[in-house]
């Protein structure tokens, strides 16, 4: 049983006994107070783990309760709000000014037990890591795929083994990284990614020679995550190899989580992965399905998206209605989480209506399919990081080029417009054979 406690802020007795017994029932210790008065008299006999605050209340509202104790220095512990229908865009506003989340009324029991857990677990690794704002490094959904791996994630960030990840393009390998970084014992510490994203280290667009210890020095006391392992050439997962080896005092006690797009084993027998460096991290090992294995989560990852864009990129808040949610709950995903996200974004900046109807949104999906299935095109990888979406074109352009000329590599010099010591060396870093594209 739970042993933390928990301040239910809300004028209705109804929902604060509600809320109250529920609570109780899942082992929290509960107060409650009907006001900003009464809230801070509990307050003063003890901090709280986590704050339920309502924002509608009589003399005094819940935000300007936030705004208060966010200015005297007193947000010691999350705060999730409360929030009535239509006043969605009000508890926003408070995510910009510490609350960890909102919840909406008529309350969701799934809902908000889920974010009673989340809260509290980013709260117990101190104020510094509350995240005052909705992120990107969420784990979205409530569907029992996205619990069980949540439950997982949480088993696993508590031990310091490597961990592997894998999972199709933009299905969410980045976010679940970044979960395990947030719920083990280097919360604290940064989130390094190699390659872009994150915080980026010293020498990241090179890992090679003595760049790995300007990783790790990066890294010290936090997690290193490498968002695509195969794409590495030999020498640079050896590197990673010997991170693995090392003591924690040797490696700055720093966490190390990889990800592939592909099966592990199956990069392992093409050689993209080599076989000592899978053995040493794939003990701990999570796949992320595709979007379209668990398509009820779609509405949860909406309303996600929504926020993160009216809080970060400060675009005007809109919802999608019940039709298009149900058509968006019927779609395959080819581009996953990913394409969702940018979905969404698009009909923010676009604006329009409050409201976001079924034919705003086949018009997004229409130029989705066009970007995917456009005839003679690759698809864009547009929810790469910069380095791997080029090293993506790189490689298939390299590939396709290399067959046109039979595997010459003077006459792909010329195609290219490079010098062939320059070419060679490119092809040797994208893992690119020229004898495979040779006639017999």
């Amino acid at each position: 049983m739970s042993n933390e406690s928990i301040l239910v802020v809300d004028d209705e007795p109804d929902i604060r006994n509600l809320v109250k017994e529920i609570l109780e029932d899942e082992g929290y210790r509960v107060d409650v107070a009907e006001d900003a008065h009464s809230a801070r008299a509990v307050r003063e006999r003890g901090e709280p783990d986590l704050v339920l605050l309502d924002i509608w209340m009589p003399d005094e509202d819940g935000v300007s309760l936030l705004k208060e104790w966010k200015e005297k220095d007193q947000l010691h512990c999350p705060v999730v709000m409360m929030s009535g229908h239509g006043t969605v865009e009000t508890a926003v506003e408070a995510t910009r000014l510490g609350a960890f989340d909102f919840v909406e009324k008529p309350l969701s029991l799934a809902k908000l037990l889920l974010t009673v857990e989340q809260a509290l677990t980013m709260g117990e690794r101190g104020a510094g890591t509350v995240r005052g704002v909705v992120s990107m490094q969420e784990l979205v959904g409530s569907s029992r795929t996205m619990i069980a791996l949540r439950e997982q994630a949480q088993r696993i960030a508590a031990h310091d083994t490597p961990v592997l990840i894998s999972g199709e393009t933009g299905s969410g390998k980045h976010a679940l990284a970044g979960y395990i970084h947030a719920c083990g014992g280097n919360a604290r510490g940064p989130f390094v990614e190699v390659a872009g994203g994150g915080k980026k280290a010293p020498q990241a667009d090179t890992f090679a020679g003595g760049a790995l210890d300007a990783f790790i020095a990066a890294a010290q006391g936090g997690t290193l995550y490498v968002p695509e392992v195969t794409s590495l050439a030999a020498e640079a997962q050896r590197q990673l190899l010997q991170l693995t080896k090392r003591t924690p005092a040797d490696a700055g006690n720093v966490r190390l989580i990889v990800a592939t797009r592909e099966r592990p084993e199956a990069s392992v027998q093409s050689g993209g992965l080599i076989e000592d460096l899978y053995h040493a991290i794939s003990a701990l090992q999570l796949r992320v399905l595709p979007l379209r294995e668990h398509l009820e989560d779609v509405s949860a990852l909406l309303e996600h998206f929504v926020n993160y864009f009216a809080q970060h990129e400060g675009l005007s808040y809109r919802h999608f209605n019940v039709a298009a949610q149900n058509r968006l709950r019927n779609y395959a995903w080819p581009g996953n989480v990913s394409e969702l996200r940018n979905l969404v974004q698009r009909a923010m900046i676009l604006g329009g209506n409050v409201e976001i109807g079924v034919d705003e949104v086949e018009q997004g999906l229409q130029r989705s399919d066009a970007r995917e299935t456009a005839p003679g095109l690759m698809p864009l990888p547009l929810d790469l990081p910069l380095r791997q979406a080029r090293e993506v074109f790189e490689r298939a352009y390299l590939e396709q080029q290399l067959a046109a000329v039979r595997g010459n590599i003077s006459e792909l010099a010329k195609r290219a417009g490079v010098e062939r010591t320059h070419l060679y060396r490119k092809m040797r870093s994208l893992g690119i054979s020229p004898k495979k594209k040779r006639n017999p």
